[in-house]
């Protein structure tokens, strides 16, 4: 059974978790969107707090300046509350936003759901170039062949190495290193009174977490959540070993506070020097690589996302803006994604910010700039291989009976993976085993797929 035929079952499954959640304001006049006075729209915004993301508010003047009649209200939220608040916003349909920044997850179910407005006639305007958007990322944010989301930027995975710490070491990264070497390399690179830790590994709960991170290496090490008919899968041998081997790395040669570092936390640590390796999003080279915030600009290798059973390794993703059907003011906030989501905002990004802060991942246009061709030169190509190397449809070894890589497509997982999630981080923080956290992860899962009818 795919995950689409299932996913009429959303509002009650959304709306039963969002109860869950502590409440928030309702809309009220001039929230989500109100007008002011003298004709001025209000376009209230909810985004992520990472760097890309906060410098659209940076550069918001530049909108506002352009368009005197609308007003931008960033509403700035660390990812696990982004997703809270956006899903039971959009769940309880309050319309407190206009426009709300989700992923290759949420798009396609909340477009089903009638939750999104579609984008394809605003899009269409050939000032806009749709069709420059790269395509694995444009069919990850569309459903039925219509688009309900703008990437403004997208990802894949990949290995972030410290080449000058390999070379002391007398290290050679391979061309596509297995997870076995890259535990290795850890080994003989953590170096505790230098504050440098073998590799930084996501263990903060969330399903957005440490679950991409993991789900990953769960799918190359012949591991699932599920296999065709539904049947839970997290006690298998293969899964038990790929979670053991992640929690036995980060625990060993990983950074300190793991159990509590996420995205961001990893992003610093790698800035600022105290981590000879990274596997995350490529979306971080353009951090890393930006001299006037890392320490380490010009010292990072970009190897491919680490295999086992696997040929490729890696997820999509695309953090992307949308509009909710309860907005009020859809026509000024597509103005604001057209605008942010543009090849001219790229360009601006270059100039303003500096060429490797430019958003990667969405538009094919933005690696035929000469000045970013330059100043990306160490990570463009190894970015864009590995979004197209990505295998959607069956990233592991076996058949799945849904569309992604570091989640399972189907809207219970929002709340399955964050409680999943959460015993793995007890496991990586060392109050459990990770037979403990697997036993009570297949529990979980066996409940889900019973209660949502995908297993009879």
């Amino acid at each position: 059974m795919t995950t689409r035929s299932r996913a009429r079952r959303t509002p009650l499954a959304l709306a039963a978790m969002a109860a869950t959640l502590p409440l928030l304001a309702t809309a009220c006049a001039g929230a989500g969107g109100g007008g002011g006075g003298d004709g001025e729209r209000t376009v209230t915004i909810a985004t992520v707090a990472n760097p890309q993301m906060q410098d659209i508010e940076k550069l918001s003047a530049r909108f506002e300046e352009d368009h005197p009649d609308i007003n931008l209200d960033f509403v700035i939220l660390p990812e696990n509350e982004l997703r809270d608040r956006v899903t039971q916003d959009i769940a309880t349909q309050a319309g407190q936003y206009d426009v709300v920044t989700i992923g290759t997850y949420e798009t396609p179910i909340w477009a089903e759901n009638g939750w999104l407005a579609p984008l394809d006639e605003y899009a269409s305007d050939p000032a806009y170039d749709v069709d420059d958007i790269l395509t694995p990322v444009r069919e990850a944010l569309s459903y039925e062949d219509t688009m309900y989301a703008a990437p403004f930027y997208g990802e894949s995975s990949f290995l972030m190495y410290r080449k000058d710490l390999f070379a002391e070491a007398g290290l050679t990264m391979p061309e596509q290193p297995t997870w076995q070497q890259v535990a290795d390399f850890a080994a003989k690179l953590d170096d505790p009174a230098s504050d440098t830790a073998g590799i930084c590994l996501r263990g903060l709960p969330g399903w957005g977490e440490v679950l991409a991170p993991l789900n990953t290496m769960i799918l190359t090490f012949g591991g699932q959540w599920y296999d065709e008919n539904w049947n839970a899968k997290l006690t298998s041998p293969e899964t038990k070993e790929a979670v053991q081997f992640y929690v036995d790395l980060v625990r060993e040669h990983g950074q300190p506070g793991a159990p509590n570092a996420g995205f961001s936390e990893c992003l610093t640590a790698m800035g600022q020097g105290n981590a000879a390796m990274w596997f995350d999003a490529t979306v971080a080279a353009s951090s890393l690589e930006d001299p006037k915030n890392s320490k380490v600009a010009g010292k990072i290798g970009y190897a491919p996302a680490p295999v086992m059973e696997t040929e490729k390794s890696g997820w999509l993703w695309a953090w992307s803006l949308a509009i909710p059907e309860t907005s009020q003011q859809k026509d000024a906030a597509w103005e604001f994604i057209s605008w942010a989501t543009s090849k001219e905002y790229m360009k601006l990004v270059g100039n303003e910010l500096g060429w490797t802060r430019v958003p990667p991942g969405s538009r094919q246009s933005t690696y035929e700039i000469p000045e970013y061709q330059q100043a990306a030169e160490a990570f463009a190509e190894p970015t864009l291989n590995a979004i197209q190397n990505v295998d959607v449809r069956q990233p592991g070894v076996h058949p799945q009976p849904w569309v992604g890589v570091q989640y399972v497509a189907i809207p219970e997982f929002q709340d399955l993976g964050t409680t999943v999630s959460q015993e793995i981080s007890a496991a990586i923080a060392g109050r459990q085993s990770v037979d403990e956290a697997l036993t009570k992860a297949q529990r979980y899962a066996e409940q889900t797929a019973t209660e949502g009818g995908y297993r009879k």
